[in-house]
């Protein structure tokens, strides 16, 4: 079935792509902007979301602002037949920003799930990336840390105004 985004759903994205106003009520603001109500709003944000043209609606924190200076994305080689139930598991700690899935890219990586993690410091990060092997358990065969290094600029796919 094919999903067709009408001109009004193309303003919505326009509109939140680089973020939801900082407002008490941001999709009243929205609906204000692109010129309809905030249940119009909320109803075609949630059929967008259903439909795959949008992936999420989250906050996205930044991590240095917040005192969290210290991170890693940690990748983990997991049986793969454990990672329906350790994958989740591991996305649901506090300290751990994304998780997901990837395939191994053998013989030079094998790993296949990755974790980013958070710390106000690298003993922190690395007392973090602890708790993520004990959770693991023997279920992992080996793991690595990629630190980072600079602060790179995160932005999505935008589409053209």
């Amino acid at each position: 079935m094919t999903h067709v985004m009408d001109e009004l759903d193309r303003s919505i994205v326009l509109a939140t792509q680089g973020g939801l106003p900082l407002v008490p009520r941001p999709y009243a603001r929205l609906a204000d902007t692109v010129g309809t109500s905030q249940e119009d709003v909320m109803s075609r944000l949630r059929r967008l979301l259903a439909i795959g043209a949008i992936r999420r609606i989250a906050a996205v924190p930044n991590h240095y602002a917040l005192g969290l200076a210290a991170n890693a994305m940690t990748v983990w080689d997991v049986d793969d037949a454990a990672l329906p139930e350790l994958g989740p598991r591991v996305g649901r700690l506090d300290f751990v920003s994304h998780c997901y899935h990837r395939p191994r890219r053998l013989p030079e990586w094998p790993f296949n799930l990755f974790a980013m993690v958070h710390g106000r410091g690298q003993s922190e990060v690395d007392a973090k990336i602890e708790v993520i092997a004990a959770l693991l358990g023997s279920r992992c065969k080996a793991h690595d840390a990629l630190l980072s290094t600079r602060i790179l600029k995160k932005t999505g796919l935008r589409i053209a105004g």
